[in-house]
């Protein structure tokens, strides 16, 4: 559906957003809005050493403030949930939790994605952004300030469906040349979900 590899320097069917400031301040108001998410997401992990791509499917909730569970069910099983500053990390064998205030790659990361589903991403001072809009959706260039930010990151680029400024497509491409993309569908916006979903403990 996005032929994300091919877009990489010219977005072919996007232009420059005219008037940014007015698009922030909507995108803003538009997120502030949605006060949960779930949905179904398929990433592709694309590796410079390798040809194929790395295909993974799962379920994605998001509450407000600060909550996130990317639950992976094919082809592997496998748990992510963030909470504030704390995170679990959970496969078939093992649980892990994490405080994300300690660790600065989870930190941004979290950081990153509740900036992007919150409607803040443009607002970040580790980034600089461009926006740029096509007839059914608007892309956001995120290019990292830091050096520390730099060393993992190329860009950051989110795709922002204009029905309902919710998020499409969320793809990483990485300093060494690997790219990670994020495809949601199947959303459902403002639906009731337990905390328990979020809950950092090893009954998830």
């Amino acid at each position: 559906m996005f032929a994300t590899q091919n877009i990489f320097a010219q977005y072919a069917g996007f232009k420059p957003i005219a008037d940014v400031l007015a698009f922030k301040a909507k995108f803003t108001q538009e997120s502030s809005k949605i006060r949960s998410l779930s949905c179904q997401f398929v990433q592709e992990k694309s590796l410079e050493a390798l040809s194929e791509k790395i295909q993974s499917k799962g379920k994605f909730y998001f509450k407000k403030d600060n909550k996130v569970r990317i639950e992976y069910l094919k082809p592997f099983s496998y748990l992510l949930v963030m909470n504030g500053d704390k995170m679990l990390v959970k496969d078939e064998n093992k649980t892990n939790q994490v405080n994300t205030s300690s660790n600065k790659l989870f930190k941004q990361i979290n950081r990153i994605l509740l900036d992007c589903l919150q409607g803040n991403v443009m607002n970040s001072v580790d980034f600089s952004s461009k926006a740029f809009e096509s007839n059914s959706q608007y892309l956001i260039e995120l290019k990292p300030k830091t050096k520390t930010l730099s060393g993992y990151f190329k860009s950051i680029l989110l795709w922002v469906d204009k029905k309902d400024y919710t998020a499409t497509l969320i793809q990483f491409d990485e300093s060494g040349g690997d790219k990670t993309s994020l495809q949601f569908v199947e959303k459902k916006i403002n639906p009731t979900l337990a905390d328990t979903l979020f809950a950092v403990g090893t009954s998830n």
